[in-house]
């Protein structure tokens, strides 16, 4: 399960094709058989009929034939376009390893190339594409966040760093979800010193995510728990003066308050 909306996942492959749309001079290839992926073609005929199979709702078939462009033809300008347009063929059909492979396969070959950016940005999709919930691994969050970072600081000015700034805001989100998961967690267990630390991994690293607030919070109730009171006091007033009047203040202003008045009493 994905952090994102089938909705928006249709919208992504559609900037895609607009992005990936190459001319092609057809070779006359509308009356070619249906699967000719290791049938000898000239490369525009070839070209062509991937590209119509793509066309037709048959990404993986076309990623074939992409792939059959530079294997016949490995030293014409075709070949190249093929290249990426084999990956993006593999991102359409939810073959997101392949599509990493062909993108990175690309940037190998043609480094300095115009159509650079949208390579790397296919590589951050496919990991963006495969980030589960916070239950499992996050190895792939964090993936695709460190290969979205890279599209934004490659091609800050282009479309697809735009995009990949919204994505990795949300995949900062998902991680510090993580960790409060894993914080709340070790509170449960009575470890108190463990929960802090991913608390305050929270408030420093992902300062801008939802997640915030509940981890001040959580770093007062940890810091009462192992009898800190002026650490809690200070993560009451951090939380205060960022959050005023969020609920996760008020909580933390009647847990010290309750726990000052359990300390008089005894």
């Amino acid at each position: 399960m994905t952090i994102h909306s089938r909705i928006s996942r249709t919208l992504a492959l559609g900037a895609l094709a607009a992005a990936t749309a190459f001319t092609a001079a057809c070779g006359g290839g509308t009356n070619q058989p249906e699967d000719t992926a290791y049938v000898a073609r000239d490369v525009e005929t070839l070209y062509s009929e991937a590209k119509r199979q793509l066309d037709r709702g048959r990404p993986q078939l076309a990623a074939a034939l992409f792939d059959e462009v530079e294997r016949q033809h490995p030293y014409s300008p075709w070949a190249r376009r093929a290249q990426l347009m084999s990956a993006f063929s593999y991102y359409a059909a939810g073959d997101y390893n392949k599509t990493t492979a062909s993108a990175q396969r690309f940037l190998s070959i043609h480094p300095g190339n115009q159509d650079a950016p949208y390579a790397y940005y296919l590589i951050a999709l496919s990991y963006y594409e495969q980030i589960s919930d916070v239950q499992r691994d996050q190895k792939v969050t964090e993936q695709a966040l460190t290969a979205l970072r890279e599209v934004n600081r490659r091609f800050p000015q282009t479309q697809y760093a735009s995009d990949a700034r919204l994505k990795i805001d949300l995949v900062e989100d998902h991680l510090a979800g993580k960790e409060m998961e894993i914080g709340r967690y070790y509170q449960r267990s009575g470890k108190w010193i463990a929960a802090q630390i991913r608390f305050q991994n929270v408030v420093d690293t992902y300062q801008t995510t939802s997640h915030v607030p509940e981890a001040l919070y959580r770093l007062v109730e940890s810091s009462l728990a192992l009898g800190i009171r002026p650490e809690a006091v200070k993560y009451a007033a951090v939380l205060g003066a960022n959050y005023p009047g969020n609920e996760w203040y008020e909580k933390a202003y009647d847990l010290i308050e309750d726990h000052a008045a359990g300390v008089s009493a005894s």
